[in-house]
């Protein structure tokens, strides 16, 4: 089985993260979650899920699976901030300015930055998908920093070769490019050609 950890940072685009994990845990992955503290009110606002308390048990009852664990972004003793526990990939979906900055300058202030700066140290796959627009140069600056370190880039960009009607049609193109990144199989939309 494979193993990743997912992290929902304080962006607009929640259901992109709560996309990707309906679909790791489709793909048989388990699935360590962070959601940090301002997420929780945009995945209410946006998504109409409120995960605020019990969280774990709400996140696997909502995905019927047991498959999914929640870690606390302030707990750094949690197995995933370490380099000695063995995770395939990490992704940060939707990414904040603030975390990919954390990330970029290996502050590691809390879990999230601990486990991607983990994934750096170990050399293992780390993606981003960063959810501002526009970019500033900061923006820029650490995105091609961490480019540079061999972290996957994936902004929210959608396509429209594949004709997409409704806005679940969008997400699930962003979820694709994501889970085509990690070699999950999906068929989430209509490849080219």
């Amino acid at each position: 089985m494979k193993r990743y950890i997912l992290a929902i940072t304080g962006a607009s685009g929640g259901i992109l993260g709560i996309r990707l994990l309906e679909e790791l845990v489709k793909a048989k992955a388990v699935v360590y979650t962070i959601i940090t503290k301002q997420s929780f009110s945009i995945i209410r606002d946006e998504v109409g899920l409120d995960w605020t308390n019990d969280t774990e048990k709400k996140i696997r009852q909502y995905l019927k699976t047991r498959d999914v664990s929640y870690l606390d972004e302030y707990n750094l003793a949690a197995p995933i901030s370490s380099g000695s526990f063995k995770t395939d990939a990490m992704i940060v979906c939707p990414c904040s300015m603030k975390t990919l900055s954390g990330i970029a300058s290996g502050y590691a202030n809390n879990l999230v930055e601990r486990a991607a700066d983990v994934m750096l140290k170990e050399g293992r796959p780390l993606i981003l998908v960063p959810r501002e627009t526009p970019f500033n140069s900061i923006h820029l600056e650490n995105m091609l920093r961490l480019s540079r370190l061999g972290v996957r880039i994936i902004p929210p960009i959608p396509g429209f070769y594949h004709k997409p009607r409704k806005i679940e049609d969008i997400i699930d193109f962003i979820v694709g490019k994501v889970l085509d990144s990690l070699s999950v199989e999906h068929s989430l939309f209509k490849r080219w050609g």
